[in-house]
């Protein structure tokens, strides 16, 4: 099998593979690994398989001719491979394409394949489904109307993307809810900013949000550590985080660690076994680091989280990490279909697995907000009349400020107190950073 274009990638963006396969004995004869199975029990199984087809074109109820039974065939025996495996029709390849351009109608939102159901990994700040509420780990039960039971992930993914502005309904199953819950969502074009920073109020710590991993993460990050070089520790936040190219995760992780393996890749065909590893020449910052992560923390977030946990060289906050640590490559069949293939999967420096097991945090918080005095709702007889004037001024009040108050969040480069007591999980990360400024300093 000849690789001619190999770019290798996490999450849900696609390696492209230039080969071209051939369905005949004569391809497993030639397999560029060892095979147990001898010559004639293939050529046995190819025999048992082209007498299936035959009997289902000649006696199936319905009338089917060889090329639909073929299709199915391969996109059965894709989806039973496993979650991240499928077999790309002349429809679903050309979609991937346009996916991979870069602009694409549809919700910003991934989804993986969790015990046979459709779940959302992480909706993408600032698109559609962000402001539409759905969370990591929301079960997707219906798209419009058509239930998601047996539908392959590419078939779900091909029904939720569509032109811009137009609607879409989904049922979903939330952990707590009672009930389904159903969520209309406005279709538009999908634009990501990847890196976002902001001062923690006076503390001398940078936050960093990364939120997903495409070609400009590690130069974004490199950039903003360089414009703030008196930070006293960082906070890198790779919550909701689905993803994206290798090259950033790695090259992200050598921003912060100076030697070692950064990560391993572990394939069953010959050449698909490479190790990452870090150069002292590409380390920026060695001071006090803080990694958060949550369920939708995934693929090349785990890489980085999990590396920097294996270095000892960050704390990780927050929640288990959704566990995804396989390698597909789209291996084009002709030049109108493909086929999404597992190849390989990534392992952390200590030689431990992602995929299906995630990354646990040092310190596990859930999200929630920071309990404080003001929760408490305890007032003097006295104070009565006083505060509930005081509340209701709040409530008109923030009906004429609103638009005013969406402005200046807009422009807002510090993360205030108010922001901190809304988040228990940035609230720890903030807390570590400066316990390990006062440990670093004293040494």
């Amino acid at each position: 099998m000849q690789k001619n274009i190999k770019y290798l990638t996490l999450g849900f963006a696609s390696t492209l593979l230039a080969s071209s396969l051939l369905f005949s004995p004569s391809l497993f004869a030639k397999a560029e690994y060892a095979s147990k199975e001898t010559t004639e029990s293939k050529l046995e199984s190819l025999a048992k398989f082209t007498k299936v087809i035959s009997l289902v074109e000649k006696y199936y109820v319905d009338e089917e001719n060889i090329s639909g039974i073929v299709d199915k065939a391969i996109s059965g025996l894709l989806s039973n491979l496993d979650a991240h495996s499928s077999f790309l029709n002349k429809k679903s390849y050309k979609e991937l394409k346009i996916q991979t351009e870069g602009e694409f109608g549809g919700l910003g939102i991934t989804v993986g394949m969790r015990d046979g159901a459709l779940t959302v990994i992480a909706p993408i700040e600032d698109t559609p489904a962000y402001k539409a509420g759905l969370k990591s780990g929301d079960i997707i039960l219906k798209i419009d109307k058509k239930s998601t039971l047996n539908m392959t992930l590419d078939e779900a993914v091909s029904l939720m993307r569509g032109k811009p502005k137009t609607d879409i309904v989904l049922t979903i199953i939330r952990k707590g809810e009672s009930k389904p819950l159903t969520v209309k969502i406005t279709r538009d074009i999908i634009k990501v900013k990847s890196v976002y920073t902001k001062k923690v109020d006076e503390s001398g710590i940078l936050y960093l949000r990364v939120t997903n991993f495409d070609k400009k993460v590690e130069r974004d990050v490199r950039k903003a550590i360089k414009a703030n070089k008196d930070i006293k520790g960082i906070i890198l936040d790779l919550r909701n985080n689905p993803g994206g190219l290798l090259s950033q995760a790695v090259g992200l992780v050598d921003i912060f660690v100076d030697k070692g393996v950064i990560v391993s890749q572990k394939g069953r065909a010959e050449g698909e076994d490479e190790v990452y590893k870090a150069s002292s020449v590409n380390t920026l910052f060695r001071g006090p680091l803080v990694v958060l992560v949550n369920e939708g923390s995934a693929s090349a977030s785990e890489i980085v989280s999990g590396s920097l946990q294996d270095h000892k060289r960050a704390i990780i906050v927050g929640q288990k990490t959704f566990g995804k640590g396989s390698v597909q490559v789209i291996m084009p069949i002709n030049k109108d279909e493909a086929l999404r293939l597992t190849i390989a999967r990534y392992y952390l420096p200590s030689k431990r697995t992602i995929q299906a097991v995630g990354v646990t945090p040092d310190i596990e918080v859930y999200a929630g907000k920071v309990p404080h005095e003001e929760d408490k709702f305890a007032i003097k007889e006295s104070e009565l009349k006083k505060h509930l004037k005081s509340e209701l001024e709040k409530i008109e009040g923030k009906k004429k400020n609103k638009k005013k108050d969406k402005k200046d969040k807009s422009k807002k480069k510090i993360i205030t107190k108010k922001d901190i007591l809304e988040d228990l999980q940035l609230k720890t990360a903030i807390d570590t950073v400066k316990v390990l400024s006062i440990t670093q300093s004293k040494k």
